[in-house]
């Protein structure tokens, strides 16, 4: 079994001097319910330290009146009506879907229509997706971030990493299992990684993972942005950890991205 490490970051993309908006990143995220707005923020502000552009869309109005809201702070995100979600993901380089989505008939019906309509676009499927995604539509293009609950009720199995590489292999997508150290296979390589502490055990840190994985998909491999995003939030958590102990939430993790990629050469 491989250990990931640092080394994930030397084939990272990284913007090139005279790049111009647009051209390292575009995400679409689709997510949300009434109950859980706030993760697909956490999501999306995770990856908007990253990437170039961020759309957004929730079945649930609420969602959309805050990040309204958060406009106000910066262009950083850009909320999409019901009407032009295919137009957005048309255009997008990846979509990261799930994340505090309920679920429900209704969105199990998009979040399968997204992944029949796109077959040769990149999707990061978290949470809700994962109770309602079809096999069938998992491929190559796909990463599946679930913890352990979340891998039963999408393969029927329970979460082991010899069943993540066996199920990864069977559909061709790329899975990043959450325990309490990650594992990443593609079905033909398993990678241990084992940075991050007790303090990321809080709600929306895997959330910040979803999204830093979805930003580094637009532009990378999903094996690498798979890695690189484990490292990464895990290597955060640690630095966080360091100047506070366990006591920082997943609004200190989006803050300190920035600062471990910077430390990280991404």
């Amino acid at each position: 079994m491989q250990i990931v490490g640092k080394s994930v970051f030397r084939t990272l993309y990284t913007p090139a001097k005279r790049s111009r908006k647009g051209q390292n990143g575009v995400l679409f995220v689709v997510g949300g319910s009434e109950k859980y707005h706030g993760a697909p923020l956490l999501a999306a502000k995770a990856a908007s330290k990253i990437v170039d552009l961020v759309y957004f869309h929730s079945p649930a109005q609420l969602n959309h009146e805050i990040l309204a809201k958060i406009k106000g702070e910066g262009d950083c995100f850009i909320t999409i009506p019901a009407e032009e979600v295919f137009a957005v993901a048309e255009k997008s380089d990846c979509m990261l879907v799930g994340n505090g989505l309920e679920v429900n008939g209704e969105n199990k019906l998009l979040v399968n229509l997204l992944l029949k309509m796109f077959p040769s676009k990149k999707f990061v499927l978290d949470a809700g997706a994962l109770h309602l995604a079809e096999k069938k539509f998992l491929r190559p293009g796909v990463l599946v971030t679930p913890h352990p609950l979340e891998f039963k009720a999408l393969f029927g199995v329970e979460a082991s990493p010899a069943q993540a590489k066996a199920q990864a292999k069977k559909y061709g997508c790329t899975i990043l299992l959450k325990q309490v150290f990650c594992f990443v296979t593609d079905g033909k390589t398993l990678a241990q990684n084992k940075n991050g502490n007790e303090g990321m055990t809080k709600g929306g840190t895997g959330d910040v993972l979803a999204g830093v994985a979805a930003a580094f998909a637009c532009k990378n491999p999903l094996l690498l942005s798979a890695q690189a995003a484990a490292f990464a939030n895990g290597f955060a958590g640690d630095r966080l950890k360091k100047r506070k102990g366990v006591y920082y939430d997943a609004d200190d993790l989006v803050g300190e991205i920035p600062l471990a990629l910077k430390k990280l050469g991404g």
